[in-house]
């Protein structure tokens, strides 16, 4: 994409240019590190892509992931069998930097990472190196580490990892909503009754 946008302003515009062949999602095997709520709301989008294996790892099995057919794995056979890994997972002491050189060498070639999460969920040094040798075929994230990312970022060098600055919820009716379940918070202990969305 970036590569594209690139030769477009250039006015190199060439539909046909070989350099610019991707994987297609269709057929391919999905991988959920995290199937909670956003995990789950992704895997049932994602069905429509007509994949042919969704995946997912955690800490326990999701009785959930019936209605999406989803297979419980281990993070190292996810990790190996996976052509897009999405990471949907808390932050804490289990998830810091698990995606790091031990990881990355498990990917496939072809293996795209997205990270809607949290930055600290992947080494960037490790994501770094990866780009650089290959051993996956890109990146797309909204998170970081640290935010905001400064502009001399090696990161920003390598037209296959997309980077978006942490606005994957920046829509008019999710800010409205995140803000009315921000006073529901405080209202609701004022009241007696329990927190609807308690931060763990």
């Amino acid at each position: 994409l970036q590569e594209g946008q690139v030769l477009l302003k250039q006015g190199n515009w060439d539909p046909l240019q070989q350099d610019f062949l991707g994987y297609q999602i269709s057929e391919s095997t999905v991988g959920i590190v995290g199937l909670g709520g956003i995990g789950l709301a992704i895997a049932k989008r994602i069905k429509a892509f007509d994949i042919t294996r969704l995946l997912y790892c955690g800490p326990s099995e999701k009785p959930q992931a019936e209605e999406v057919g989803a297979e419980y794995v281990t993070f190292d056979k996810l990790l190996r069998e996976s052509d897009y890994i999405l990471i949907c997972c808390r932050l804490n002491d289990n998830t810091k930097e698990m995606f790091n050189d031990s990881a990355f060498n498990k990917m496939k070639p072809n293996s795209v990472l997205i990270n809607t999460a949290r930055g600290g969920i992947v080494d960037h040094e490790a994501l770094l190196r990866a780009l650089e040798e290959g051993k996956i075929w890109g990146a797309g994230l909204d998170v970081m580490t640290p935010e905001p990312l400064p502009s001399d970022s090696p990161l920003l060098k390598f037209y296959n990892c997309v980077l978006m600055p942490h606005i994957g919820s920046s829509t008019i009716k999710t800010r409205e909503r995140m803000a009315e379940l921000a006073v529901e918070n405080v209202l609701a202990p004022l009241d007696g009754r329990p927190m609807p969305l308690p931060l763990f």
